[in-house]
């Protein structure tokens, strides 16, 4: 199936739709948050295909949606979202990938681009240097089955508790970093054995630690909200729960199969 252009109507400037009508099984329209040029670029690979896909899972309500950031998936499109209704809705653990909580956070700082601007290649030594990456690769901190619980547990007030992260971070976060009904008891010793030395490390595949700073301000309302300001240094982050959450995935994704062959 060949997605075209003349396929995708125009909703709103930064926003997409292949309507129901384009295949017979889609249950609801697909959507795609992009700018033109983006969206050209989005329809290379097989991203818009993976998303009508979606539109037609059982019990999916609304929209079947792409973010800006989407490319292509295993199942869904990375970058996909969708949400189905209980109890015909379907659920796919592993419909984009096994990486559980993977996602991308923006750190403000400091600094100014002028300031920094002589400096880049020291500053990618250091964070190459600092920040572990690739299939496998372990880091700096080194965590104790007992740790690995509280760290479960407690998700990011663990961090702040142990001087990786500030209090005032929390409150950014969903559900400020922590899951109320979170049980370690229900994660196999696998599954912590494999994260034990994976905290503060980014990974494989397009997971990254990327520099940039503020070019311009749109909406000065909301730049404020997030703290941003023109010339700013910011980093950008993108990682997910390493071998942990792939074991995690793996293991009920195995659980699944058994009982709903």
């Amino acid at each position: 199936m060949k997605i075209k252009r003349a396929d995708i109507n125009r909703i709103e400037d930064y926003l997409w739709e292949i309507p129901r009508s384009f295949r017979s099984n889609m249950r609801v329209p697909a959507r795609i948050l992009a700018s033109e040029p983006l969206l050209e670029a989005i329809m290379e690979d097989r991203s818009l295909v993976q998303l009508v896909n979606a539109a037609s899972l059982p019990g999916i309500k609304g929209a079947s949606l792409v973010m800006p950031d989407v490319h292509e998936g295993y199942g869904f499109p990375i970058g996909g979202v969708a949400a189905t209704l209980y109890p015909e809705g379907a659920i796919s653990p592993g419909g984009i990938g096994y990486d559980i909580n993977c996602g991308v956070r923006l750190l403000t700082s400091s600094q100014n681009i002028e300031e920094i601007k002589g400096k880049l290649e020291e500053l990618s030594r250091e964070l190459y240097a600092q920040i572990p990456s690739g299939m496998g690769k372990g880091g700096q901190i080194k965590l104790s089955s007992a740790e690995i619980d509280q760290v479960l547990l407690k998700g990011a007030e663990w961090a702040v508790e142990k001087g990786y992260g500030d209090k005032e971070d929390l409150a950014f976060m969903e559900s400020k970093g922590r899951l109320e009904d979170a049980d370690p008891s229900l994660v196999s010793d696998m599954a912590k054995k494999r994260g034990a030395d994976q905290l503060g490390t980014i990974g494989s595949g397009n997971h990254f630690v990327e520099v940039d700073y503020v070019e311009e301000i749109y909406d000065t309302s909301i730049a404020a909200a997030y703290g941003l300001s023109k010339g700013m240094v910011v980093v950008l982050i993108h990682t997910g729960s390493r071998g942990l959450g792939h074991q995690i995935a793996t293991d009920n994704i195995r659980k699944i199969m058994s009982s709903m062959p």
